[in-house]
């Protein structure tokens, strides 16, 4: 039998952008010792193809490099070729509070050699769209996620900040492990225990192009705002990159945060050769 862990370290990437995101991400994971390496690894991915969306091909890219679980946000249908994708990719969530008809999964728990970690993917409604109500969704399926396992993770993906911080604070009330907001690509500093359990950062931020507009070309988010232009967004793609996560320390047992780290680095891949690891996790995914 597997040995018991005491604690476990969840490692989330904020929202990837582009190819730029992408190399960061794999170069960071490889840059890690064997005693820094993670028990899971999470990443948002709304953004991880050309900015907008995410393709079979780069999900088993994201896979192959060390991700175990993906989340979304509002740009995760970008790409049309998900929807043959979505409800056989096992490692891939999506907002729970979209329509009830979309496709997919919104929470999920994950089990890996010798632990279980429940996942919840939710999308704000202030200034964000006309959304089902993750209020509704926080209640639904915390407590389900809870009677299989202590750890659950929140990835809430919004815009307003006071949204995030209220519903993190009902989320603390409620046994929940670590809440991450995404989407806005700005890393905070409120790195927190709330309620004596939870790890909360209100954003992580984002991985890509370090010399960009979160994560766009300059030149092109400039003039789209200075103009009004509908000038067509492009990814900023350089071989500077930032890499913005969060890093939870739980306690495997009550499922209580224990510590919360930020990761914010800045590196030039430009002369940097990297290699697709292989994962030696072994993952069982149930609903």
């Amino acid at each position: 039998m597997p040995e018991l862990k005491q604690t476990l370290d969840i490692l989330f990437f904020g929202d990837m952008v582009g190819r730029p995101g992408r190399r960061g991400v794999t170069w960071y994971l490889q840059t890690l010792s064997d005693a820094e390496k993670p028990d899971v690894v999470i990443a948002n991915v709304e953004n991880a193809s050309h900015g907008f969306g995410l393709t079979p091909k780069n999900y088993q890219e994201l896979l192959d490099v060390g991700i175990d679980i993906m989340t979304g946000g509002n740009h995760i249908w970008d790409k049309k070729d998900l929807f043959q994708l979505v409800n056989e990719a096992e490692r891939l969530l999506r907002p729970a509070n979209f329509p009830e008809n979309n496709a997919g999964i919104g929470a999920k728990v994950f089990e890996f050699d010798g632990f279980k970690v429940g996942v919840l993917n939710l999308i704000g409604q202030a200034f964000m769209g006309n959304y089902n109500s993750p209020w509704e969704k926080l209640e639904y399926w915390v407590p389900r996620l809870l009677a299989e396992t202590p750890i659950v993770f929140i990835d809430f993906h919004g815009e307003a900040s006071a949204e995030k911080v209220a519903i993190a604070r009902l989320a603390s009330t409620m046994g929940v492990s670590a809440f991450s907001g995404t989407h806005t690509h700005v890393q905070t500093a409120d790195d927190r225990i709330l309620n004596g359990h939870m790890g909360y950062l209100t954003d992580t931020g984002f991985c890509g192009a370090y010399d960009s507009v979160i994560g766009m070309e300059p030149t092109v988010a400039i003039e789209r705002m200075r103009t009004l232009y509908p000038e067509k967004l492009d990814v900023a793609d350089a071989s500077l990159v930032q890499v913005n996560a969060t890093r939870f320390t739980v306690n495997a047992a009550s499922g209580a945060c224990m510590g919360i780290r930020r990761v914010n680095l800045v590196q030039d891949l430009q002369d940097v050769t990297m290699t697709q690891p292989n994962s030696d996790k072994q993952t069982v995914s149930a609903n």
